[in-house]
């Protein structure tokens, strides 16, 4: 009955979609479906329990590697897999080779089969995986999962973003007291405690794998959906909300034309460079934190591996407030630059005071500013491109130059630079001043674009049928 219901009431979109006001391919607008402000609200609050938490969740297990292989390296790793020279970093950074090749083409994969199939099957693999780690003999066995991880990684707006990466942040302040106890099961099956921080993880997440096939959803618009968590009517208004905000709720067939034409819009790199810029920052923090708490700080491995979480759990308060004010006053440039004015202060800080308290204070900053502009940068991509295959060469660009920032962020933090870390330092303080410069350019640019559009001279951003909306207008 539910699945027969889905079918009628999606076509009755589409029909809408053809006929509307008379117009073919005019698209019904939400306005029509007669919901109140608060009805609507609460229609979005059942979308983001079931879908935001769940793939966020999901999200989480992928951060808390991220987090823990830096943990897992003071606790015992580094030692265990002779860890020297550039190995560490080694491990790090090729996770991010396979993730940048195989991320274009898994866009494409997730609209054909549904991103509940995918995403539930690539979670009980990334754990399978996550536990082999935990029983690796070399160094050159854990680069190879870290590979395999990188691939599966590869198969994967403003506040909702922001709760998104939120439970993400939460997990990255977790990460490190979960591993501080992992840690205590060392000698326990003749394992190491670091490994123990693997296996235990892997299990958790093969486990979140299983819960989330029946908790994620498809695409409301798939055939194979299961929406049944909302009314017909309201299904209906979320396909055309949708479709009024991106212009591509009704797949469209495939077209490589379509694809690389996003290409030639110069906007595109600027966001992905933007993410890179983010991604460097982030992921040096994500790896080397621990080390540079113990190394360069000289608090002792428990309390470096503790003192992870108070960062990341200010992180979490900042891109909740900045995702919330972004939506409010529809900024979403002038956040951007507000997070990274944090990594500006507190880089030098964390580096350079003689003080290792005073030193800490400046990680809570930089960690801070730095997270708070993932979500942040995507909110600002998403809300200047239209069309279903733009905005797939946009997203697969974006996370690709994220996974370049990765192999950056990996490198950045060198054994021979110990303890003070300067050149490392400076490419961070590089990359946000980038950052700030790119999104002084786009504002310009966006102003200038919105100037002519509302003097007719053009009209901006196609949407998936190569139509032109006259209300769109960029934020900046």
């Amino acid at each position: 009955m539910a699945a027969s219901q889905e079918k009628v009431g999606f076509e009755n979109v589409e029909a809408a979609d053809s006929d509307h006001a008379g117009n073919k391919g005019a698209p019904i607008s939400a306005d029509d479906f007669g919901f109140t402000p608060e009805e609507q609200k609460k229609i979005i609050r059942h979308v983001d329990r079931r879908l935001v938490l769940t793939v966020g969740a999901m999200y989480c297990v992928s951060l808390m590697d991220r987090t823990n292989l830096g943990a897992a390296n003071i606790a015992g790793m580094g030692v265990d897999l002779m860890l020297i020279g550039n190995r560490y970093s080694i491990i790090s950074l090729v996770f991010f080779v396979t993730y940048i090749v195989f991320q274009p083409p898994s866009t494409v994969i997730v609209r054909k089969i549904g991103p509940r199939i995918h995403l539930a099957v690539i979670a009980i693999l990334w754990g399978g995986v996550m536990i082999g780690m935990g029983f690796v003999k070399n160094w050159e066995q854990m680069a190879a999962t870290r590979v395999l991880l990188g691939f599966l990684e590869a198969d994967e707006v403003g506040k909702r973003n922001s709760i998104f990466y939120l439970v993400g942040c939460v997990a990255s302040a977790f990460a490190g007291i979960l591993a501080y106890g992992l840690m205590q099961m060392a000698g326990l099956a003749g394992l190491n405690g670091w490994r123990w921080i693997f296996i235990i993880e892997g299990i958790m997440t093969v486990l979140l794998g299983i819960v989330g096939y029946w908790l994620l959803v498809d695409f409301p618009d798939a055939k194979r959906q299961n929406w049944s968590f909302l009314g017909v009517r309201e299904r209906e208004w979320i396909c055309a909300r949708v479709h009024a905000d991106r212009g591509d709720v009704k797949p469209q067939p495939f077209s490589l034309a379509k694809y690389m034409r996003a290409g030639t819009d110069i906007k595109v790199w600027a966001y992905a460079m933007i993410f890179f810029n983010t991604t460097t920052v982030t992921y040096a923090l994500a790896y080397f934190l621990p080390i540079i708490l113990t190394h360069n700080m000289g608090f002792s491995v428990g309390a470096s591996q503790c003192l992870v979480a108070p960062p990341y759990a200010f992180a979490g308060i900042i891109m909740y407030l900045t995702g919330w004010a972004g939506d409010k006053y529809r900024l979403r440039g002038p956040i951007i630059l507000f997070n990274a004015l944090l990594c500006i202060i507190g880089l030098p800080i964390m580096g350079f005071h003689s003080s290792p308290a005073v030193r800490y204070f400046g990680v809570f900053l930089v960690t801070a500013g730095a997270n708070a502009n993932v979500p942040a940068a995507m909110s600002y991509q998403a809300n200047n491109i239209r069309g279903q295959w733009k905005r797939a060469f946009c997203s697969a660009t974006f996370v690709s130059f994220g996974g370049i920032g990765g192999i950056a962020g990996s490198l950045v933090f060198r054994n021979e630079d110990a303890p003070g870390y300067k050149p490392g330092l400076y490419a961070c303080i590089a990359t946000t001043l980038l950052t700030m410069i790119l999104v002084g350019i786009l504002t310009l640019d966006f102003r200038r674009l919105n100037g002519k559009a509302d003097r007719g001279e053009r009209e901006l951003e196609c949407d998936a049928d190569d139509t032109y909306e006259p209300g769109f207008r960029y934020t900046y």
